[in-house]
């Protein structure tokens, strides 16, 4: 099944801080603090779920929680992650699959769209889109080629990262996906941008 971390699952978190450190979770972490309290919130591709552990310091109660993970493996051990006083609902299927009529104050998608084809990269933000609540806030942490310092690693490093995941047949996506001129197209605001890993990882947050 493409795109699902069943393989690496209970490794995934060592093998990313082995070669980023802690940017990629950095990344993820600085944006928390502009969650609202008691607000619904839709995780796409939490993997290991340690998000929630991350989330419950900042909010330890109130929040309505949907995590959405396609990898069995990694969703049963975000279950067994201390998520607070939270209302969390676990959910294994892909974001493709996901069906609910809920709508969102925010959406998380940490490192979600390196994975697909642009296709379906475009599918999934449209749905997406759907589920967020006018004013919602969409907190998107990626890959980032598009500043030049050091553009060289960067491409050897996506490629080394991409062939890995080819060679153990994981992942559908062979480059990155700018997704920010779709974000642009449907009247988002960019309300912040940070860089780490020498603006290799880019974590925005867009405001609908």
């Amino acid at each position: 099944m493409i795109n699902n971390y069943d393989k690496i699952a209970r490794h995934y978190d060592k093998l990313s801080r082995l070669v980023f450190f802690k940017s990629q979770v950095n990344a993820q972490i600085d944006q928390l603090t502009s969650i609202p309290a008691k607000s619904a919130i839709l995780i796409v591709g939490g993997g290991t779920g340690w998000i929630l552990e991350e989330i419950s310091k900042i909010h330890n109660e109130g929040l309505q929680i949907t995590y959405v993970e396609l990898s069995s493996k990694m969703t049963e051990l975000a279950k067994a992650r201390n998520c607070g006083d939270h209302n969390v609902e676990f959910i294994n299927t892909g974001i493709e699959d996901f069906e609910t009529n809920q709508h969102f104050d925010v959406i998380l998608t940490p490192f979600l769209f390196d994975n697909f084809k642009r296709d379906r990269a475009i599918m999934v933000f449209q749905k997406l889109n759907l589920l967020m609540k006018t004013k919602g806030l969409w907190f998107l942490v990626d890959f980032s080629l598009n500043k030049q310092e050091g553009k060289w690693w960067k491409w050897l490093i996506l490629k080394a990262m991409y062939s890995f995941f080819k060679l153990i047949r994981i992942v559908e996506a062979t480059s990155l996906i700018d997704m920010e001129p779709y974000f642009m197209a449907a009247n988002y605001t960019k309300l912040s941008e940070q860089f780490y890993y020498g603006h290799f990882i880019k974590a925005s947050i867009f405001k609908k």
